[in-house]
């Protein structure tokens, strides 16, 4: 799909549920870097986590991923999903360009996020990341790896690292 698509809702972050939602998303995702197509995820093939203050974080299926990756040693937990494995990927233009552990996928995910197991998650950058095909911003700060495009609202969480936005 080219564009962003119009018949999506404003998303308010602030009426997300906690425990965080996964779900399906209608969206195509894709993410590009240094102008190649690195991960192309048609509509419905995603998952979508939707949690409070948090803009969606988007889980692909891995065959939607064209570039091989790599376990880091990098490990953190959430205490919703579980145990989070990191990845590093080889740029798609020069094999000295590295990127480590702005991947990630839960391989054993914790009762009720099942779904998301093996799906990988990006962080939105070094790479362009589209919804849609609008490009996305990042989650403010580096601790979180939401996408936000223009349907998302409300107090968004990050910029202080963890603490919960003050309302």
């Amino acid at each position: 799909m080219n564009g962003y698509n119009m018949a999506v809702p404003k998303l308010n972050v602030q009426s997300f549920p906690r425990p965080p939602l996964v779900d399906r998303t209608p969206r195509h995702i894709q993410i590009k870097w240094h102008g190649e197509l690195i991960a192309d995820c048609p509509a419905g093939m995603a998952y979508w986590v939707l949690e409070t203050h948090h803009p969606p974080t988007y889980y692909l299926p891995p065959t939607t991923v064209c570039m091989p990756l790599s376990t880091t040693s990098k490990s953190t937990f959430c205490e919703w999903k579980g145990a989070a494995t990191y990845y590093s990927i080889m740029s798609p233009i020069s094999a000295a360009e590295t990127v480590n552990d702005r991947i990630w996928s839960y391989n054993e995910p914790l009762k009720g996020y099942e779904a998301i197991k093996g799906f990988l998650a990006f962080y939105a950058g070094p790479w362009e990341c589209y919804v849609d095909g609008e490009r996305v911003q990042p989650q403010p700060g580096d601790l979180y790896g939401g996408w936000i495009t223009s349907d998302v609202e409300g107090v968004v969480k990050g910029q202080w690292g963890n603490w919960d936005p003050v309302l």
